[in-house]
């Protein structure tokens, strides 16, 4: 394993993703941060903010160009959707190896990018050196219905809850805790980019119905799945076991996983295996925190797969 020190910058370093990649990041032995971009917090001191980041770095206000001039070996665009092309071009222009992970959906589409769902997808990875990350509830979506895909009768319906942190840094009723407090919001209940994202990548329709809810963090996705043939309960389980069997960050649970329990862990929880008379439909449910495997950890799985390290490092498992 090469002990090479990486430089990395991330863009769009104020919101609630880009300060747990920035925890990442201080703990990984093989990643120095370079620079962190944000508007809002131009000048000021990143370890005002990180206490875990030591020295003297400060936050810059960095367009695509400037962004592309400091010449780092990797980069992640933490940006809202339709923001990253700019810096893809600029950055992709000044140095072509440098690695790019971009978290928002604007790549996700694209074939010439590679979709880092490293569970799923690692074995579609060519070197390829611009990464998508994908959405957070997607991410639950797919570790719900990929191992009974072969199975599916019909489009699975996923009824999806987050919490609040899903909606970003910039006020809406979605992230508003006084109107979300007593309260389960649904949004965009049909072809919502997660719905149209899933659907591209497994290549089944799936319906998914989003909502928030009070709590900050983690997300619960319950998943409908009509099978083509009977099965039990222990043929289901043992499917999600052997798909995952491998996977340190993916844990198979008998029950209903608790979003509650996900919080601030790194890794998904997939249970519940409830099946149906007559066998052919089955309920899965499946958790993770939507800041960490659905953003900024799988950001980093797919950084060190990029970079040549061991997936897991600086990732608490």
């Amino acid at each position: 394993m090469s002990s090479t020190i990486f430089t990395l910058g991330i863009i769009g370093a104020r919101g609630h993703t880009g300060a747990e990649l920035i925890k990442l990041v201080a703990a990984h032995p093989q990643l120095q941060l370079a620079f962190v971009s944000s508007r809002e917090r131009a000048g000021q001191r990143l370890a005002d903010h990180h206490p875990q980041i030591e020295g003297e770095l400060c936050y810059e206000n960095l367009d695509a160009d400037a962004a592309a001039a400091k010449g780092v070996d990797a980069v992640i665009l933490a940006l809202p959707n339709g923001l990253a092309a700019p810096f893809v071009a600029a950055i992709s222009a000044a140095r072509a190896d440098t690695v790019i992970v971009d978290l928002s959906a604007d790549y996700r589409f694209e074939g010439s990018w590679y979709y880092g769902l490293p569970e799923l997808t690692r074995e579609r990875y060519q070197g390829q050196k611009h990464i998508s990350n994908p959405g957070c509830y997607a991410t639950a979506m797919q570790l719900a219905i990929a191992p009974l895909l072969d199975l599916l009768a019909g489009p699975p319906q996923c009824f999806g809850v987050s919490g609040y942190s899903g909606a970003g840094t910039t006020p809406s009723d979605k992230n508003n805790p006084e109107l979300l407090a007593d309260n389960l919001m649904p949004y965009a209940l049909t072809n919502h980019v997660h719905e149209r994202e899933v659907s591209a990548h497994l290549r089944v329709p799936v319906e998914f119905m989003p909502h928030v809810a009070p709590h900050f963090r983690g997300i619960t996705l319950t998943a409908n799945l009509w099978l083509n043939q009977v099965q039990t309960r222990e043929q289901i389980q043992a499917r999600y076991q052997q798909a995952y069997a491998n996977e340190p960050l993916i844990e198979v649970v008998d029950e209903a996983p608790w979003v509650s329990r996900i919080a601030g862990r790194h890794g998904a929880q997939v249970g519940a295996f409830t099946l149906a008379p007559g066998g052919k439909r089955v309920v899965v449910v499946a958790t993770l925190d939507n800041l960490l495997k659905g953003a900024a950890t799988q950001a980093m799985q797919n950084l060190n797969l990029a970079l040549g390290l061991d997936e897991l490092t600086a990732i608490p498992h």
